[in-house]
């Protein structure tokens, strides 16, 4: 299975024309998602950005066909959006803890977020979360994180997270000083859209919203 995202950014004032162009466009969409082999695809909104989710088959291809399926319906989006990922290329991957991949989806909840870098950022992002990688060792997350993905585009950070909700403990006072101790440091280096550390900072953030699903 490959995971792949996308992200965008709604045109000012064009939010409800955006959700609306998106019910036109859905039905083929959908179509060209079951033809091509997506799964699991999600898109997610929080203030005017969109990030979408989706994971294919190993190596499958698109053919020509499908791209231009696929600009026709970005013909029936036209003026309500632009791109923040680039269209037809892969979002640099920053971090990756698949863990065990929970197939069935109806005892899972996501953690989709949204931060911002601050200019420059981009490799001191990546060289920390490498170091996470490093501390694992090679070991699998057994859960309840499962299928943990970030993802970069210019200076954004989009992240994505299926946690098994059946796995999941009362949270310890060591694991809350160890959480308050990275997103700590990690404010050194971005700030956030989504709500994720607003019990840290006293600041309030929206929560992001799932406006898509298709499996």
């Amino acid at each position: 299975m490959e995971r792949h995202a996308v992200a965008m950014r709604i045109q000012t004032g064009c939010f409800n024309a955006y959700r609306q162009k998106l019910g036109e466009a859905w039905k083929p969409l959908v179509e060209i998602l079951d033809r091509i082999g997506i799964r699991n695809f999600s898109l997610w909104n929080i203030e005017d950005k969109v990030f979408g989710y989706c994971e294919t088959p190993d190596g499958v291809t698109i053919s020509q066909k499908d791209w231009e399926d696929f600009h026709k319906l970005e013909e029936i989006m036209d003026g309500t959006f632009t791109w923040i990922s680039t269209p037809g290329e892969p979002m640099r991957l920053m971090y990756e803890d698949f863990g065990v991949v929970r197939e069935n989806k109806e005892l899972i909840r996501h953690r989709v977020f949204v931060t911002k870098l601050k200019p420059g950022m981009q490799e001191e992002y990546k060289l920390r979360h490498d170091g996470l990688v490093e501390a694992r060792n090679g070991k699998i997350t057994q859960g309840p994180d499962s299928n943990f993905s970030i993802w970069n585009a210019g200076d954004y950070i989009f992240g994505y997270n299926e946690i098994d909700v059946t796995m999941e403990t009362e949270e310890t006072e060591e694991s809350r000083q160890a959480t308050i101790a990275w997103e700590t440091k990690m404010l050194e280096i971005m700030s956030w859209y989504t709500d994720d550390v607003d019990w840290i900072t006293g600041l309030h953030h929206k929560h992001i919203q799932r406006i898509g699903y298709h499996n």
